[in-house]
């Protein structure tokens, strides 16, 4: 099964993955060189199932393509980037 897309919707300030009929997705705000997660959500049906890490490793990768440092004000997303050190080197 192809792993689903993460896309960056900049009229909302958030980052969106669609898994079947749901959304888990990231609110954030951009500022110089750096991005700011406020928030990220999981529907109730997609709790437990990964979808979540899966949107923040996507997340996380287009920071990175995009060369901006990411800040986590989000208890979760702090949480899972300190979880992953492969994404240390983008921590604030």
């Amino acid at each position: 099964m192809e792993q689903p897309r993460v896309r960056d919707n900049r009229e909302l300030q958030r980052f969106e993955m669609p898994v079947e009929s749901d959304v888990v997705f990231a609110n954030y705000r951009r500022q110089p060189g750096r991005l700011v997660i406020t928030y990220v959500e999981a529907p109730p049906s997609l709790r437990g199932t990964g979808a979540a890490g899966r949107l923040m490793q996507g997340v996380l990768e287009q920071a990175r393509a995009d060369q901006v440092k990411v800040l986590p004000l989000c208890g979760y997303a702090r949480a899972w980037m300190q979880r992953h050190p492969e994404f240390k080197d983008l921590a604030i």
